[in-house]
């Protein structure tokens, strides 16, 4: 298969183009800067992921068959914030987690068409989309909640035409960006309200993916997966 995974340069993003390759696909990672690896794009600017596509595209010789859309931020702002704080924090937020996502669904889509039919979006989502978040978080839990109606309605758009849409939603995730505030006092509260009694793995999320990317039967189309140690339930 070949592969367009966005930000791929760290967490789940990087667990899961890792991952894909190694399982012997062709895979094209994106982060915002760019590396020897990954192809540049800052998620902020509107012609970026029509940019990050044509590019992956001509890297996979014409052809992307599964689009993986991760990248995301994870921003506070507080509820009393002035307006002008409080409305930039929406507007980069659902830029990035949402419209991005959606930019490149669409250009995905368009090109599955175009060859005839076939092929496959993950979209990363969070259990915030189903349990809210935190008062800081309004827009994130908003931007997330979207991303699960932009791909349920891309699964019952385009089933017809092969064209399959699943979500994964983790909840917190052990990464290099967590694992320092998991070892202190705010890591005890996160365990204490997951059952599993530990948080899950990056690893855990990226086979999640390659599942749903690769192997997942298509009436399962629209589906989100939960990876959260039953932390919420549904």
């Amino acid at each position: 298969m070949n592969i367009l995974v966005t930000g791929a340069s760290r967490g789940i993003g990087a667990a899961t183009f890792t991952l894909l390759k190694k399982t012997g696909h062709r895979v094209v990672g994106h982060s915002t800067k760019g590396s020897d690896t990954l192809i540049a794009g800052d998620l902020m600017e509107p012609a970026a992921p029509r940019d990050i596509w044509d590019t992956a595209l001509d890297e996979l010789d014409g052809t992307i068959d599964v689009l993986v859309n991760n990248a995301g931020i994870y921003e506070g702002v507080a509820d009393n914030a002035p307006d002008e704080q409080w409305h930039a924090a929406w507007r980069r937020t659902l830029t990035i987690n949402l419209q991005s996502a959606a930019d490149l669904s669409r250009l995905a889509v368009s090109h599955f068409l175009d060859r005839g039919g076939g092929g496959r979006i993950v979209n990363v989502t969070s259990r915030a989309a189903f349990r809210g978040d935190s008062p800081q978080h309004w827009h994130y839990a908003a931007s997330k909640a979207a991303m699960v109606g932009m791909t349920r309605t891309i699964a019952r758009g385009y089933a017809a035409q092969g064209i399959l849409a699943f979500g994964v939603a983790p909840g917190f995730t052990v990464s290099e960006m967590t694992e320092e505030y998991l070892a202190g006092r705010g890591g005890a509260q996160i365990v204490a309200d997951i059952p599993l009694g530990r948080v899950s793995t990056t690893d855990e999320v990226a086979e999640t993916i390659r599942w749903l990317a690769i192997d997942a039967p298509a009436s399962a189309t629209g589906s989100v997966i939960d990876v959260n140690g039953a932390s919420y339930v549904r």
